[in-house]
């Protein structure tokens, strides 16, 4: 059988490939890591979001490759059902694909002016009027989610939209997004969750920098 492989570039700044390597995880898919290069041309571009099209991470399984987060996390539901990354349900099947559908294609004032670095930590960052906007809607899918599910994750146990959303609270926490208790545990739980421990003590040890992205705010 041909090795299953996922191709990520820096856990340091790369939202999708900590959302394609979360879901791969949740998913209980054993796969090799392949690390794309920070300087390779086309990777740079992704990582600062100069390329229209995101082709890290990408998921090679059975001789078939994947990319583009949404199309991975549904391949992974289709090959794992029993891993749960959808909801059982039908009506909260729909809405976890539409809030999950809403980040990968949505927040682009988030993604500009609060890209994704763990390594960095900005107390009392100014947020702009444009970016806080996405904040506040991230911040009502999330409490519809809890008033409708109960927690403690966005659909009660860990699904997709939790992968999808990761990133966004490591953004909140380098930026010191101030949030409201509900959010701010949410925040903690998706922190504490062993995968994203994991991926933060990985994301220390890289020695490559983006200087663009460690601008002094």
């Amino acid at each position: 059988m041909a090795e299953t492989i996922l191709t990520i570039s820096s856990k340091n700044y790369s939202s999708w490939s900590l959302r394609g390597w979360l879901l791969c995880r949740m998913a209980g898919l054993e796969f090799i890591e392949e690390v794309v290069p920070a300087d390779d041309p086309a990777n740079r571009a992704e990582l600062l979001l100069l390329s229209p099209s995101i082709l890290v991470p990408s998921l090679t399984h059975d001789g078939i490759r994947i990319w583009d987060t949404l199309a991975i996390a549904e391949y992974l539901n289709e090959l794992r059902p029993k891993a749960g990354l959808l909801p059982a349900e039908g009506p909260a099947r729909a809405r976890c694909r539409s809030i999950c559908g809403e980040m990968h294609s949505g927040f682009a004032n988030l993604r500009s002016a609060l890209p994704m670095n763990l390594k960095a930590r900005h107390a009392g960052f100014k947020i702009w009027s444009g970016a806080q906007a996405d904040i506040d809607r991230i911040t009502t899918i999330w409490h519809e989610c809890f008033a409708n599910y109960d927690g403690p994750y966005l659909f009660g146990k860990l699904t997709m939209a939790d992968a999808m959303y990761a990133p966004v609270v490591t953004r909140f926490l380098t930026y010191d997004v101030k949030l409201d208790r509900d959010c701010a545990g949410y925040c903690e739980r998706i922190t504490a969750l062993p995968d994203m421990v994991a991926w933060r003590e990985a994301a220390m040890l890289e020695p490559d920098e983006l200087e663009e992205l460690d601008m002094e705010f």
